[in-house]
């Protein structure tokens, strides 16, 4: 370990990467700090610590590390981004344009980043406001929330969105690893000082039962490890144009082809009930649904029906990202086009059928797999005396840091190679 890092210590370019990846981080950390003019954090922090929040603030809280509970200006971190990326993604499969333009390569590539840009500021500045107006429809006072008084509030979150958005394509471009994956990373890490602060002044009956979910998260995050670096090797002959056999290669297609999104898409259409509960809470007619929601749908306090549909989601989402972005057919098609052939397969639409079933099996595993990690938490607060609140970290939270470390280290091992490289030429 301790070679490992003098290697990295003595690669200059890369030195001044991680220290400059590391410097953008700690500004990250420290905006996180800085709440909202003229709001009450304290009014809030005291909403929070009641746990009436539900599910749906749990969400921003468990990804923001501390910015929600200081009610910071970046209290969205980078769900606006995320959801302008996904929106821009999806897109790209409705319209042909933008499908032409996926394939033009880096300025192509260019290009949709710039219009997922434009289309954070839109999400950033609605999702401010859909906020505010769900704290104040859970009795928060923390901003006045009447026109014009609330644009000011909105602006402060809106930009703080877009600080993030830039200091993440700052890290992706000159500095380590993929900037937007980093910050969500160190906004989750930064969350477990707090709750085990909490857990040992708090009470003693549900250290059995965090001791307990400690050693389960343990056994997950090797699970994930495993799951993250499986795949399925299709292997390939290219035809050479000489004499003697074909050139072996293979293409692999990994077990978790959708990554976290599926449970992204499947939080974000669970959760939206427990919203429009809030905003209907005062409506007379609609006690009815308003009382099956907080009752069945509710994460804080979650029901089989809860547990059971957030499992299928994530399931059917996993199959519905990967039918998105991965495209048998053309494939098949660049395998041809290269002259290669899976051996035993005739190129084209039986080649396309062929990766089409095996990345359906593997689809059904990975999203099995996704589901279960996805719901093993809520599990511990439905059957334990632990809260959503006394959790280290989710499962969705634990995907996350398995895959961005695993792709940092990637990332450094691949630099280090090219210093290597270039000190040998």
């Amino acid at each position: 370990m301790l070679t490992y890092l003098q290697q990295l210590w003595r690669s200059d370019d890369l030195r001044k990467r991680i220290l400059y990846t590391i410097a953008l981080l700690l500004l990250f950390r420290i905006v996180a700090h800085i709440t909202v003019p003229g709001s009450d954090p304290i009014a809030l922090r005291q909403f929070l610590d009641s746990r009436t929040g539900g599910g749906a603030l749990g969400v921003f809280a468990a990804l923001t590390g501390g910015s929600l509970d200081n009610f910071s200006v970046v209290l969205l971190g980078l769900s606006p981004y995320i959801n302008a990326s996904i929106i821009v993604q999806l897109c790209t499969v409705i319209f042909p344009k933008l499908e032409a333009l996926s394939k033009e390569g880096i300025q192509g590539q260019q290009e949709l980043n710039r219009y997922t840009r434009w289309l954070t500021f839109p999400l950033a500045f609605l999702q401010s406001y859909g906020f505010l107006i769900l704290l104040s429809r859970s009795n928060v006072n923390i901003v006045d929330i009447a026109w014009p008084f609330v644009l000011a509030p909105m602006l402060f979150v809106t930009a703080g969105s877009l600080f993030l958005m830039w200091l993440g394509e700052l890290i992706t471009e000159k500095g380590v690893g993929n900037g937007a994956s980093l910050i969500i990373f160190v906004g989750i890490v930064s969350g477990i000082p707090q709750t085990m602060g909490a857990l040992i002044g708090g009470d003693s009956s549900q250290m059995g039962p965090f001791y307990l979910f400690a050693i389960a998260s343990f056994v997950m995050l090797v699970a994930i490890v495993l799951f993250t670096d499986a795949h399925r090797l299709i292997p390939i002959t290219y035809a050479n144009q000489g004499a003697g056999r074909g050139v072996q290669g293979s293409i692999p297609i990994r077990l978790n082809q959708a990554g976290m999104i599926p449970i992204i898409f499947a939080i974000s259409l669970i959760t939206f009930p427990v919203i429009l509960a809030q905003f209907l809470q005062t409506a007379p007619r609609a006690r009815g649904v308003v009382g099956f929601i907080n009752t069945y749908l509710n994460s804080q306090n979650p029901s089989t029906l809860y547990i059971l549909l957030y499992f299928l989601l994530v399931v059917g989402f996993t199959y519905f990202y990967v039918s998105v972005t991965f495209k048998p057919e053309e494939v098949a098609e660049s395998i041809q086009k290269r002259g290669g052939f899976i051996p035993g397969v005739r190129p084209g639409p039986q080649t396309a059928k062929l990766l089409a079933q095996t990345s359906n099996r593997l689809n059904l595993w990975g999203g099995l797999f996704l589901a279960a990690v996805a719901v093993i938490p809520l599990l511990f607060t439905k059957y334990t005396t632990l809260s959503s609140t006394n959790l280290l970290i989710s499962g969705s939270g634990l995907i996350i840091v398995v895959g961005v470390v695993m792709e940092l280290i990637r990332q450094v091992n691949a630099q280090m190679l090219a210093h290597d490289y270039e000190k040998l030429v």
